[in-house]
């Protein structure tokens, strides 16, 4: 069962979606907050396994709750609820620990897979997410990246297209019909052929590229 915190400081939002929660079999909701404030203490009273984490909420917003939790030895997983208008501001957030971003308007069966792929490690970017940043890329890196995935090799590349995808390494595995213990090797190759310290941020490198 993945325990999930919703945080947004919209009730009607909070409301909807633990609605369309109720309707998973692994999904359960133990908590509410409406501001970063209460992000906190829940994380403090109650066992968690992801926080579908508000940018904008009031008292302490989300870049300032992924701080602070990046500061604590144990958190949980974070998975950004947005309307995708602000791509440099998601851009920060993934920088600052969060495993994915989603649309608040998002279908019961993609909410549900990303709440799975972040509750077991890898990442989530909905593709319209994925085009609002390389957009936000190819608007401010003027003409040059800030790192070069030319060095990976080929099944490297499709392994990092594929925990773009939010797959975890046994899914990546299967899919390219290799063993689990290959792919954490190379995934682990990715990481450091990238200079990068998790998978959140190999993935958004490779949204930079243009790979993803």
């Amino acid at each position: 069962m993945i325990r999930v915190l919703l945080a947004d400081d919209e009730q009607l939002i909070r409301q909807g979606l633990r609605r369309l929660l109720e309707l998973s079999d692994d999904v359960q909701v133990v908590g509410e907050a409406a501001d970063g404030e209460q992000v906190l203490a829940a994380v403090r009273q109650h066992p968690i396994d992801v926080i579908a984490l508000d940018v904008r909420m009031p008292r302490m917003d989300g870049l300032q709750v992924l701080e602070k939790l990046r500061a604590s030895t144990a958190h949980p997983a974070c998975l950004m609820l947005t309307t995708f208008d602000d791509p440099g501001l998601l851009l920060e957030a993934a920088r600052r620990g969060a495993q994915g971003f989603v649309s608040k308007d998002i279908s019961l069966e993609e909410l549900v897979a990303a709440l799975r792929a972040v509750a077991a490690g890898a990442t989530w970017f909905q593709p319209a997410l994925t085009s609002s940043l390389r957009g936000s890329f190819e608007r401010h890196r003027n003409g040059e990246l800030s790192r070069s995935c030319d060095v990976l090799t080929e099944r490297e590349i499709d392994v990092l297209r594929l925990m773009a995808g939010g797959l975890t390494n046994r899914e990546i595995a299967q899919t390219l019909h290799t063993a689990e213990g290959t792919v954490k090797n190379q995934v682990s190759s990715i990481l450091g052929k990238m200079d990068v310290r998790d998978r959140t941020l190999a993935v958004l490198t490779a949204i930079e590229s243009g790979l993803v």
